[in-house]
């Protein structure tokens, strides 16, 4: 597993910082973000460090990583009533923490205006 020591979510994976996990496979770990955009707004990363998705990420882990938003869905309680997936890549698309990340939103009635999630 390839992490970087400097990246935040590298130090989740590691055990570093603590996260209030919400769901754990093989090659996925996920976690309530810090800084709720709705009820639920729950993080997924790859458990290795890739920065974002274009940086040379296996199609394969791709698939992993969006074949487990419905689980985290359903975790949460929101798989019948919807939610939202997001990929923020770069900073002028707001990426504030520079490893790849899904952010599933749901919980409530999306706002209309609601764009970047942070």
């Amino acid at each position: 597993m390839i992490l970087d020591n400097e990246c935040v979510f590298c130090k989740i994976i590691s055990g570093e910082l603590s996260s209030n996990k919400v769901y754990e496979d093989e090659s996925v770990l996920a976690f309530e973000d810090a800084n709720p955009q709705m009820p639920h707004h729950v993080l997924l990363i790859p458990k290795e460090h890739y920065a974002s998705v274009a940086d040379g990420v296996p199609e394969v882990l791709l698939g992993k990583l969006l074949a487990a938003a419905p689980k985290v869905a359903q975790i949460c309680g929101i798989d019948q009533t919807g939610y939202r997936i997001c990929i923020n890549t770069g900073d002028d698309a707001r990426q504030t923490v520079h490893h790849l990340h899904l952010h599933l939103l749901g919980g409530a009635k999306m706002p209309i205006n609601m764009g970047a999630v942070d």
